[in-house]
């Protein structure tokens, strides 16, 4: 069984599959992107939030979130006619707190270096024992919510996908879909520099995690650990994980708003990991996660480039 539930495609927009003609020329190679930007809630995260939301019994879930999953569980609940607490850093970006809150959702900011979403999280499960606690990256169901992405793209023309990774429900879901669908194209991921435990966990050839969660400008991808249902998929189905700077995380919002597309910067990993000498040559598609960025953060990046 795929683990989708039946309504969950009527429930999101198709991806958008564009060229990307600057970006394009700058590598010199053919680059197309895979935007989830125009995703309902703004990122790719819809596709897990809602199967999980439509699948389990429970009216009242409860997740941790730095943005973008909470935003989506918030959606989907509303629109199932559910609850949702959604524990997040204070440091989150404004923009997807208001988000969360915007959809009828609780948001509970916490301090990370005080207590950890796990822990705010498993308090919760406790004072609610009839709450579904929510992960928004280690469940099969958000492998399997994903994994429609897989099933979209699996016919495109191109010698490699690049995935961006935090949790590795993205890249799990999008190696599942792609196999389900019969395409052979090399998945690789793209992850922050600054919290690279895929990219050493695949070299070491056992799950390993960071010794807390990176301050990465890509704030979605600042998790511990992959999940280790994600693990299991990713380890064998991975070509490779690119590790990510600063530098070229903030180069690849740049690149891509030469072409039109605004992203947050976990949603510029994939660009930026083909910023890379060691990434192969050919055709490649690049996922764009997400869209939902603080004004302040993305002007930030761009006057870096215009020297305002």
């Amino acid at each position: 069984m795929s683990g989708i539930h039946p309504s969950l495609r009527g429930a999101i927009r198709a991806t958008t599959i564009r060229s990307a003609p600057t970006i394009s020329a700058r590598l010199g190679r053919p680059v197309t992107l895979v935007s989830e930007v125009g995703q309902i809630t703004g990122s790719f995260k819809l596709r897990a939030a809602y199967n999980v939301a439509a699948t389990v019994d429970s009216e009242h879930l409860i997740a941790a979130s730095s943005g973008n999953f909470g935003q989506a569980l918030a959606y989907a609940c509303k629109v199932l006619g559910k609850r949702a607490t959604i524990v997040m850093p204070d440091n989150s970006a404004q923009v997807k707190i208001d988000a969360v809150r915007s959809h009828g959702a609780t948001a509970e900011l916490i301090d990370t270096t005080v207590i950890s979403r796990a822990q705010r999280v498993a308090q919760l499960a406790a004072q609610h024992p009839d709450a579904h606690v929510a992960s928004a990256y280690d469940d099969p169901l958000v492998i399997a919510g994903n994994s429609t992405l897989g099933e979209e793209i699996a016919g495109l023309d191109v010698a490699s996908i690049v995935v961006p990774v935090g949790g590795g429900g993205l890249s799990a879901g999008v190696i599942t879909g792609l196999c389900r669908a019969g395409s052979a194209v090399p998945v690789f991921g793209a992850e922050p520099a600054m919290g690279d435990d895929a990219a050493r966990s695949l070299e070491a050839g056992q799950l390993l995690r960071n010794d807390q969660e990176p301050q990465t400008i890509a704030d979605g991808a600042r998790t511990v650990s992959l999940g280790v249902h994600n693990w299991a998929v990713i380890q064998a189905g991975i070509a490779g994980i690119v590790r990510v700077s600063e530098a070229d995380i903030e180069e690849g919002v740049r690149l891509l708003a030469a072409d039109g597309v605004r992203v947050e910067p976990t949603g510029a990993l994939a660009v930026g990991a083909l910023l890379s000498s060691a990434f192969p040559s050919g055709a490649v598609a690049c996922v764009l996660s997400g869209g939902n960025v603080d004004e302040a953060v993305y002007q930030r990046i761009l006057n870096i480039h215009t020297g305002i």
